[in-house]
């Protein structure tokens, strides 16, 4: 059903199980001061001792090899390793503790994949404008050397950042994830411009520095629901479908795989309300004298969740924003199942329509699944039938795409190993394979019925039955 070397895995993040905000000298990252201000996250809860990873990553070994993953996706908390954002300070217990994960890791023959950057800017970098200053760029450039210096040995797959449009949107317009600003119309763009740049010149620096001796492969995380038209035949909800595409998928993969630019129905819209409100165009231009963006993606990152009918109209009025420049309302198919969060319809067939745009649209990549998943909310149930039969579902629909439709799916990551802090929803929202006791202090680890079919479907699947 799957070729041999095809990678199991599954997913965390730095800030959301490692705990240990303070420990072995740490700096402060932009999650730590939004939690700490109060009235941002579910229960007022963060992310200081989460999952306690940093103390038991043994633990955590032990649930991926219970799962028997090929792969293992973490982040490093940039904090960790440089606690001012800037390579002139080193945390070396940061290095020794992500040295140690690896290393464990290779031991236990299971592949990393690595994340640079999973929302958690140093608070220190903040300080100096976040993400809306072109200078953080080439810091992150400087950090995305030091961990291919220092990790890149043993590090075949790297994402340089991960959901840039979750980071300029929900945090820069928003204002729902760190750092917490609502600057509409104008931070988004910005922000993820400069995402976009970083991702670039990291590339770059990975590409002319060390692929030949490292040989590994590089590419940025894109979330993307699939979409599609509300009404098949209705001209205006195809077209507001396109606009949304390219808004959300297209913002960030078109420039990377496509022209080095973006989306031209993306500048049109917003130059359009721009010039009605008599101000510039808001979304920025790449400079030809800054590394290319074009062709610096070593494969195709896909975090897919869930799907969404579009229609004309959702704008908000005269007012500048990113709902007003893209002017589609997007709506629940009442035949979708819900699954914990409102958000989060399960439609697994959507996966596989959204590889196959992939396929079409992008050149043909090799595709890694980086994130997927099925959320828990209220009483506990470990014997998690549904989400269970998702994966058996989801993944069905993946061979699909790979068998029948020739889509170069190279993995799948489920989200998440562990049950973990879910940014503003806190430990409310649960999507582990592992159930984690968050009033045990030592965060007992649980397996689900869920991590117990994924875990047959990956020994199936390695021992190459269908």
């Amino acid at each position: 059903m799957f070729p041999r070397d095809f990678a199991w895995g599954a997913g965390t993040a730095a800030y959301q199980i490692e705990g240990g905000w303070q420990a072995d000298c740490k700096g402060a990252s932009i999650w730590d001061t939004f939690t700490h201000e109060g009235g941002r996250v579910f229960g007022e809860q963060n992310g200081d001792q989460a999952c306690r990873s940093y103390e038991l990553w043994d633990e955590d070994l032990k649930c991926i090899q219970t799962l028997g993953l090929t792969h293992y996706r973490l982040s490093l908390s940039w904090a960790r390793l440089l606690p001012d954002g800037n390579t002139r300070h080193v945390n070396q217990k940061g290095v020794e503790y992500y040295n140690k994960v690896i290393d464990d890791l290779l031991a236990c023959n299971v592949s990393p994949m690595v994340t640079l950057y999973h929302f958690d800017l140093p608070q220190a970098l903040q300080d100096q404008g976040g993400w809306k200053s072109a200078g953080t760029a080439t810091l992150f450039d400087s950090y995305a050397k030091f961990c291919f210096h220092t990790f890149g040995d043993r590090v075949k797959l790297w994402i340089t950042i991960n959901e840039p449009y979750v980071c300029a949107k929900l945090g820069h317009e928003d204002g729902i994830h760190a750092p917490g600003l609502k600057e509409p119309g104008t931070a988004a763009y910005l922000v993820g411009h400069n995402m976009l740049r970083a991702h670039a010149m990291a590339w770059h620096s990975y590409d002319s520095l060390y692929r030949v001796q490292q040989e590994g492969a590089v590419s940025l995380a894109i979330n993307s629901d699939w979409l599609e038209p509300l009404n098949a035949g209705c001209t205006e909800d195809i077209a507001a479908t396109e606009r949304l595409l390219a808004f959300t998928l297209r913002w960030f993969a078109w420039p990377v795989f496509v022209t080095g630019d973006y989306p031209e129905v993306m500048r049109s819209a917003i130059d359009a309300q721009s010039e009605k409100s008599g101000c510039s165009s808001r979304l920025p231009s790449f400079s030809k004298d800054e590394p290319a963006i074009l062709g610096t993606a070593d494969f195709f990152a896909l975090n897919y969740y869930t799907s969404r009918k579009v229609k004309q109209g959702g704008g908000c009025g005269e007012k500048l924003c990113m709902k007003s420049d893209r002017d589609a309302g997007e709506v629940l198919d009442p035949s979708w199942p819900i699954c914990g969060v409102s958000w989060l319809a399960v439609v697994p067939q959507g996966l596989r329509k959204l590889l196959k745009y992939i396929k079409n649209n992008f050149n043909n990549p090799a595709v890694y699944v980086t994130e997927n998943g099925f959320s828990q909310v209220g009483p506990l149930q470990t014997e998690d039938v549904q989400r269970a039969e998702f994966y058996k579902d989801t993944v069905a629909e993946v061979a699909k795409a790979l068998q029948e439709d020739e889509v170069n799916v190279r993995g799948y990551f489920a989200w998440s190993l562990l049950d973990n802090f879910e940014w503003a929803d806190g430990f409310s929202v649960r999507f582990g394979l592992f159930h984690v006791d968050f009033a045990d202090a030592k965060r007992k680890r649980t397996l689900y019925r869920s991590g117990r079919e994924y875990a047959k479907i990956i020994s199936k699947n390695r021992c190459g039955q269908s």
